[in-house]
């Protein structure tokens, strides 16, 4: 399962960041995010409390059912094994951390789930790989030029890495040329204002924004 999963991030490219969105919410957001083309959706856990590790875990639960495999759920923001163990009784599918642990790491592979801990020097993206990561989220990406991220993908280019942070349509592609194998997308894409007016329309139109530049790069 966990190679088929690889295998359709690096055809689709892309995994949606959703952070902080009411939970009464989480599915239209999921179905907008859908219908823009997304098929890798990212919820992240709160580590200061505002919402709460289980309440994060059954929005993970609820986008699962509804989906019912259509759309690949995983949690985000993962630094604990309490958190791991909440995300992969929801039914997470990959796993997600800001930071190289590589006990959760090892602890992500265990559960039979893709493991995308983040990273930003070359020594903590071969530290990840050499643990078990699956790909090896660049975070934060916006905070380098491409020409870093040209530099560290010469000799990590077995290591397959995701742009997350600042990563918007017109960039996109920079990043892809450069050697990313795909992107996290987050704030940019499911904006706070947009969720609040549920205007999910706009939140596909932005999807489908992101889909069109993998399209294009693809053929």
């Amino acid at each position: 399962m966990t190679q088929d999963l690889c295998a359709l991030i690096h055809e689709k490219k892309l995994i949606s960041i959703v952070r902080g969105a009411p939970t009464n919410k989480i599915v239209p957001i999921a179905e907008a995010l859908y219908h823009g083309g997304f098929r890798f959706m990212e919820i992240t856990f709160d580590q200061i409390g505002e919402i709460p590790n289980e309440e994060t875990a059954a929005q993970i639960r609820a986008v699962c059912e509804a989906f019912d495999g259509r759309m690949y759920v995983g949690a985000g923001t993962v630094m604990t094994k309490t958190q791991l163990k909440l995300a992969t009784g929801a039914g997470a599918k990959f796993i997600v951390s800001p930071n190289v642990d590589a006990s959760i790491i090892r602890d992500t592979k265990a559960a039979g789930l893709l493991s995308i801990p983040g990273a930003f020097t070359p020594t903590e993206i071969a530290a990840a790989h050499q643990a078990g990561a699956d790909f090896v989220k660049l975070f934060p990406a916006d905070c380098v030029d491409l020409r870093y991220i040209k530099a560290i993908c010469a000799p990590l280019n077995h290591i397959p890495l995701l742009a997350v942070s600042g990563v918007t349509p017109e960039n996109f592609v920079d990043y892809l040329k450069a050697g990313m194998a795909g992107a996290g997308i987050g704030s940019v894409l499911v904006k706070k204002e947009d969720v609040s007016a549920e205007n999910y329309g706009a939140i596909a139109e932005r999807a489908a924004s992101y889909v069109a530049v993998v399209s294009r790069f693809c053929t």
